[in-house]
């Protein structure tokens, strides 16, 4: 099988795509990206973050008084001060996250705007961990809906990754996508091999509601690590639209890099329900997506209905998609029954190619080294060949010694292979004296 990564409003929108990308030890690193000082773009009121969902009566600790969150919200007035950092101290101590969350709501949208920064560099120092992401986005997108650029100039100086800016644009460009893109246009130094970070949050916010201008703006991006997150967080309004639109979104990419990375991304999520539909898209579109994806496509369908995946694979003509599918059935018979995965190769070595002995082997060798090794010299690429009996063999050495060098000592090897196992099992001969 192929190696892939597998993969709004702001007041919904807790948590932007490159939140992945964030490490807690390096939150205090400073940035090197200037931020455009000014005020609120729009002069407008601040909008708070709307409520989600309905609330218990038991207290922080099981009682019948009032929750947490109706204490909090007790006193409808803005906090300020020592009022607030006193609120956000003791809200982080509460340990149902049901409460936890209501009251946060309530405490976030009772912040007086001017108290954003002290609040949140407050929040920040008392450790950034991966359970308190939630609370830090809501901060963050509450400070953008009130002053956005303050905000910026403030992650740009204290934070030294991507996540805190991209919440906040996310959350900008929500009600002010125009503002959030020009932002991120001036604050990044064009590259031919490198995309505008800051457009991955423009794109999450604006996604729902005006994807035709997100994928406008993805398609702006050159090939990039961070025009493959920025498709990722677009994805999932592109597929909401439903299997035939996503499809035709996807195929109608003007750029081919662009165009066979979202062919590959939608054929991976589509092929859960409707594998057999998938793969007929991908018949139809022959190109590096159905090179990447037909074998996952077919795996999925085997797992679904082994049958008509392999009637599949036997209908199709000869060729590089074909090769695809044997690999894809190959895969998930090797996963289960290495024995019956390789009669079933040999049965049908016509369509075998480099691609599917190697992944025939990667699939086979954790439950059957000594079905696995015997494909290795099936591969034609001499380089890629030594490479693979070099890590499989001193894998099976480690694991089972006896099993391995008796195969070892039963078969012919490259001479600089043999003289590279030969040297392994002396050194793991003498560890064990």
């Amino acid at each position: 099988m192929s190696s892939k990564n597998r993969n709004l409003a702001v007041a919904g929108a807790l948590v932007v795509a490159s939140a992945g990308a964030f490490i807690a030890g390096r939150m205090t690193a400073p940035g090197s990206a200037g931020a455009t000082a000014g005020g609120n773009s729009d002069g407008a009121m601040p909008t708070k973050l709307s409520e989600r969902g309905g609330m218990g009566e038991a207290g922080e600790n099981g009682s019948s008084r009032r929750s947490l969150a109706e204490r909090v919200a007790a006193k409808n007035s803005t906090v300020r001060g020592e009022e607030a950092l006193a609120k956000m101290e003791a809200l982080m101590r509460t340990t149902d996250p049901i409460e936890r969350s209501k009251a946060w709501l309530d405490f976030v949208n009772s912040i007086d705007p001017s108290e954003f920064e002290s609040v949140i560099a407050s929040f920040r120092s008392l450790g950034m961990t991966e359970s308190r992401m939630t609370e830090y986005s809501m901060l963050l997108s509450a400070w953008a809906k009130t002053d956005p650029l303050q905000a910026l100039e403030y992650a740009s100086a204290n934070t030294g990754n991507r996540f805190a800016r991209n919440t906040i644009l996310t959350s900008w460009a929500a009600t002010d996508p125009e503002g959030a893109i020009r932002w991120a246009e001036q604050n990044h130094e064009a590259s031919e091999d490198e995309g505008n970070p800051w457009m991955i949050g423009v794109i999450q916010g604006i996604a729902s509601t005006d994807p035709a201008r997100a994928s406008q703006l993805l398609a702006g991006m050159p090939f990039s690590e961070e025009r493959g997150e920025a498709l990722g967080v677009l994805l999932p309004t592109i597929l909401a639209q439903g299997p035939d639109a996503a499809k035709a979104w996807a195929a109608a990419m003007a750029d081919d890099g662009l165009k066979q990375g979202a062919m590959a991304r939608v054929a991976e999520s589509l092929a859960a329900k409707d594998p057999a539909g998938t793969a007929a898209w991908l018949m139809q579109n022959p190109g590096e997506a159905a090179d990447r994806t037909m074998d996952d496509v077919i795996t999925t369908w085997m797992d679904q209905d082994k049958d008509a995946a392999v009637a599949y694979y036997k209908g199709l003509p000869a060729g590089d998609i074909r090769s695809n599918a044997l690999r894809g059935v190959a895969n998930s018979m090797a996963m289960k029954d290495p024995q019956a995965a390789a009669a079933f190769l040999d049965a049908n070595a016509g369509d075998a190619n480099d691609r599917v002995y190697e992944q025939f082997v990667w699939h086979s060798f954790g439950e059957a080294p000594e079905i696995a090794v015997n494909y290795i010299g099936k591969v034609s690429n001499e380089n890629q060949q030594e490479r693979m009996y070099g890590r499989m063999l001193d894998g099976w050495l480690r694991r089972d010694y006896a099993a391995a060098s008796q195969w070892i000592s039963q078969n012919s090897l490259p001479q600089n292979v043999a003289e590279r196992v030969q040297n392994r099992m002396q050194e793991l001969q003498q560890r064990q004296k």
